[in-house]
């Protein structure tokens, strides 16, 4: 057997054994799922309006693909609560909340990092959602303000009785969380994330009450995954 022929053989054996690692560790991983949560919610005005967080909540469907190692996809289908509360510090009487319900779906890069069986990792990637329920809990008659007796003065009230605009939504999601692998195929995350909107759910023209009004949120989820492939 000439030099030529044993060097081809030990390539293709070197080969052989390289492709074999590579399958060993990177693998393709699917996995499908349910995730539920809690959230807590405002908007970016522009100009300005007094509010606070108001809670929501959050669940659907997770799935998520991994073909190398430390990098993949995840994907939600997500009910999703948003909105905000008003704010009354001088006049605590007073309570109006507004929200909105969205089917939520965010595709987002997946990095971890860990054991096989203990993982931290980080999600980043677009979201985009499509409103379903605009739903408002006031204890005044947020129509007939004028009719409100001692009704604060001096606020921005417009945003209480105004129609929706824009029922698509889209924006930046981002997070972080941990996993723990039952068994290689079972898998318990916990994760926290942020939502940055960027499209304005009331209109935003030239003359128009607001310039921006955009939905932002910090959720706290939890998911169990079970690896189909």
């Amino acid at each position: 057997m000439n030099r030529r022929r044993i060097l081809t053989l030990l390539l293709v054996a070197a080969g052989a054994t390289i492709g074999a690692r590579a399958q060993r560790f990177y693998s393709p991983d699917l996995a499908i799922g349910v995730r539920a949560g809690a959230s807590v919610s405002n908007m970016a005005w522009q100009p300005a309006v007094r509010q606070s967080m108001t809670p929501g909540a959050m669940m659907g469907l997770t799935i998520r693909y991994t073909e190398e190692k430390y990098f993949g996809l995840v994907a939600d289908l997500m009910i999703t609560q948003r909105g905000w509360a008003e704010k009354f510090e001088d006049t605590p009487e007073f309570s109006y909340r507004r929200q909105f319900t969205y089917v939520q779906l965010p595709v987002m890069t997946h990095i971890y990092f860990g054991s096989p069986k203990f993982r931290g990792f980080v999600n980043l990637g677009p979201s985009v959602g499509y409103m379903i329920q605009d739903k408002i809990t006031a204890n005044f008659d947020y129509q007939n303000l004028s009719q409100v007796a001692h009704f604060p003065t001096g606020r921005r009230t417009e945003q209480l009785n105004m129609a929706v605009y824009r029922k698509v939504d889209y924006g930046i999601t981002g997070g972080a969380g941990m996993e723990l692998r039952v068994r290689r195929k079972h898998s318990f995350m916990i994760e926290a994330r942020y939502y940055f909107g960027i499209g304005n759910v009331f209109s935003s023209k030239r003359g128009d009450t607001f310039g921006a009004s955009r939905p932002n949120s910090i959720e706290a989820s939890f998911a169990y995954l079970f690896r189909v492939k």
